[in-house]
């Protein structure tokens, strides 16, 4: 019994010892991607902004103005679309800028292959880079979110939950991007995961309308997209109500298995 004992307690330190590292590793391979990203904060910000801003003016101004008095969306299509603009500008710099971030150290800068001589878990390569993404989504949609304040003075875009589900949709579309920059051979082939995958989310991901009122089939493939549950749940959020358990899970279940493929990309790469 007490061999058993110690035996265990071993285990729980190797374990606790592996966590301890992993996350320290990760945090070093995120400070390199800050130091990098410090310098061009205002630009990131910036080029993040463009996009959101227009649909904001085309959408909820321009298409929103002939709702009004109507009863579609509660007569605020404006209200109804910006929690969706939060989360699209964050899924949009989240995942491009960590496949460019990539790509440009593994096929110009050739600087990727000291990342993979280091000695640390694989895990921890994804990570570091995962939260250099997150970082860089929240710069974005934290100026999103601003926009969104001042034009209906909700303070609900600033609640915990709301923020909560803000960070895993920065995580999911980042383990992406990691996944996308370690996979490409080409700039050219970013683009076509962005125009296969990222333009036709921003328009299916529930940003401009409630999945809730199409046909089965289509909702089939609307709820199987990771921004329809980040979008739907940060509106419930600002609406006054709790986000469903189920975006949760889908969010973190996404972030999980993205981790776990990268992790496996990293101990595999080869450059």
């Amino acid at each position: 019994m007490l061999n058993n004992n110690i035996s265990l307690i071993k285990t729980k330190n190797s374990l606790a010892h592996i966590f301890v590292s992993v996350w320290q590793d990760s945090l070093t391979i995120l400070w390199g991607d800050w130091l990098d990203l410090r310098v061009r904060v205002y630009q990131v910000v910036a080029s993040g902004l463009i996009s959101p801003l227009i649909y904001i003016l085309a959408f909820g101004l321009g298409l929103g103005s002939s709702m009004k008095g109507s009863g579609a969306f509660g007569g605020d299509y404006l209200a109804f679309i910006l929690p969706g603009m939060v989360a699209l500008s964050s899924m949009t710099i989240s995942f491009g800028g960590t496949t460019f971030s990539i790509c440009g150290d593994r096929l110009y800068s050739k600087t990727f292959e000291e990342l993979l001589m280091m000695p640390i878990h694989p895990l921890a390569m994804h990570l570091g880079k995962m939260l250099a993404g997150v970082i860089r989504g929240l710069m974005t949609s934290s100026a999103v979110i601003g926009v969104a304040i001042v034009v209906t003075g909700n303070w609900r875009f600033l609640h915990p939950e709301f923020l909560l589900l803000l960070i895993l949709n920065c995580m999911v579309f980042a383990g992406l991007g990691v996944i996308v920059g370690l996979t490409v051979q080409s700039l050219e082939a970013v683009g076509l995961y962005n125009n296969f995958i990222i333009i036709p989310m921003s328009f299916l991901g529930a940003t401009f309308f409630d999945p809730s009122s199409l046909p089965p089939a289509a909702q089939a493939i609307i709820y199987g997209l990771p921004l329809t549950h980040a979008t739907i749940g940060m509106r419930a959020v600002v609406n006054g109500n709790s986000s469903s358990w189920y975006s949760w899970v889908f969010l973190i279940v996404s972030a999980i298995s993205l981790s776990g493929i990268s992790a496996h990309r990293f101990s595999h790469q080869q450059d």
